[in-house]
C-alpha cells in the first residue's frame, strides 16, 4: 500500500491475520452451505458494522449514537448514482465501483461536517448531538420530501436497466455478499493499520486521558476527526451494499433506525472495544443469541399461551448484560486473561 510505512503494514497484516482467516472460513461456509447463506450474511453484516464502528468508538471511547446516518447516506448515495447512470443510458457493472465511490465520498463529507462540530463536545453532550444529527437528517428527508421523502428510493428498475434482470438477481444475491466479504477484509486491514500506526497510538492516548494527550502535544481534534471520517466511510459503503445493492430499496424509516447503532455498541462491548477480533466474536454472539431467542425461546413462550412478540428480547437483554458484566473487557479481553500461552495470546488482538 503506497504511503504506508512497511513496518506498519507488516504489523497490521500480523494483527489482522486471525480475523482474515475467520472471514475466509466464513466465506467457505457461505459457498459450501447455500441454505445458510443469509444467516452467514447477517453475521457478516454485523461483524462489518462492529468493525467500522469500533474504529471510532473502540479507539477513542466516544459513543456516536447517530452512526447509522453514515450507513443511510451511503445507501442514498449509491442509489442516486445508480439512478443517474441508468437514466443517462449507461449499462454494465460500472455502476458498482461508481456507486461505492460516491457512497464513500458522501459519508466522508457528512463525517467531516459533523465531526468538525460535534467532536468539540464530550461525553453525553457528544452522544446527544449525534442523535440529533441522525434524527434531524431523517425528518428533514421525510419532511422536505427529498430523495423520495418518506417513501424512499426504489432502484430495482434502475439496476435491471443497468445489468438486466439476470444480472440484477446476481448482483442482489451472490455479488452483494461477496463484495461485503471484500469490505470486511478491507475494514480489518484498515483497522490493523490504524492500530499499528501513529494514529492508533494517538487515539488510544485520547481514550485513556484526552487532557493529558493534549498536554503532550497531540492534536486531539485532528485525530478524532480522522478516525470519525474513516469509520463513516466504511459505514457508508456497508449501507450501500446491504441496503441499496442487496435490498434495492432505501426507506428513511428503516435506514435511519437508531437501533442499528445500539446493536453496533452491543457488538463492540461484547467482543472487546479497540480490538480486531472483538467485533467478530461480538457479532457471532449477538446473532447467535438472537437466533436462539427467535427460533427456540419464542415458540416455547407461545406454546405456554404467552404472546411472544418482543418478550424473547426481554429475555435476551439480561443474557447480554450478564456476558458484559462477566467480561467487562469483552470476549477478547476474557480470552487474553484465561490463555497463558504467549504464542496463542499474540494471535488474539
Amino acid at each position: 500500500m503506497p504511503g504506508v510505512d512497511p513496518w506498519v503494514l507488516r504489523e497490521a497484516l500480523r494483527r489482522s491475520a486471525p480475523t482474515l482467516v475467520f472471514y475466509l472460513v466464513l466465506l467457505a461456509l457461505y459457498l459450501a452451505m447455500p441454505q445458510y447463506s443469509q444467516f452467514i450474511a447477517m453475521i457478516l453484516f454485523y461483524a462489518i458494522l462492529g468493525q467500522a464502528f469500533n474504529i471510532f468508538m473502540g479507539m477513542t471511547g466516544y459513543v456516536d449514537f447517530g452512526y447509522v446516518a453514515f450507513l443511510a447516506s451511503g445507501a442514498y448515495a449509491f442509489s442516486l448514482a445508480a439512478i443517474a447512470l441508468s437514466e443517462a443510458g449507461v449499462t454494465g457493472w460500472i455502476f458498482i465501483p461508481v456507486g461505492l465511490a460516491f457512497a464513500a465520498i458522501v459519508a466522508a463529507t457528512l463525517a467531516s461536517i459533523v465531526g468538525a462540530i460535534a467532536l468539540r463536545l464530550r461525553g453525553a453532550y457528544f452522544a446527544i448531538a449525534t442523535i440529533g444529527v441522525n434524527e434531524g437528517l431523517r425528518y428533514f428527508v421525510e419532511g422536505a420530501n427529498l430523495l423520495g421523502g418518506s417513501i424512499g428510493l426504489y432502484i430495482v428498475k434502475n439496476l435491471k436497466a443497468l445489468v438486466g434482470k439476470e444480472g440484477y438477481q446476481l448482483a442482489a444475491t451472490l455479488l452483494a455478499d461477496l463484495l461485503m466479504f471484500l469490505l470486511a477484509a478491507v475494514t480489518v486491514l484498515v483497522t490493523g493499520i490504524i492500530l499499528s500506526s501513529r494514529l492508533g497510538y494517538a487515539l488510544q492516548a485520547i481514550r485513556e486521558d484526552e487532557d493529558a494527550a493534549r498536554a503532550l502535544g497531540i492534536n486531539v481534534t485532528k485525530y478524532k476527526v480522522t478516525a470519525f471520517i474513516i469509520s463513516g466511510m466504511l459505514g457508508g459503503m456497508l449501507g450501500a451494499l446491504n441496503w441499496a445493492l442487496k435490498g434495492g430499496v432505501v426507506e428513511p424509516a428503516h435506514v435511519f433506525m437508531i437501533h442499528y447503532t445500539v446493536e453496533a455498541i452491543v457488538i463492540v462491548m461484547l467482543g472487546g472495544a479497540g480490538t480486531l477480533l472483538g467485533p467478530v466474536f461480538g457479532a457471532m454472539t449477538y446473532i447467535g443469541l438472537n437466533y436462539v431467542s427467535n427460533v427456540y425461546i419464542a415458540p416455547i413462550l407461545e406454546s405456554m399461551g404467552i404472546k411472544a412478540t418482543g418478550l424473547h428480547l426481554i429475555i435476551l437483554a439480561p443474557i447480554l448484560l450478564a456476558i458484559i458484566i462477566a467480561a467487562p473487557n469483552g470476549i477478547v479481553g476474557l480470552l487474553k486473561e484465561r490463555i497463558k500461552n504467549p504464542r496463542i495470546r499474540s494471535f488474539i488482538t
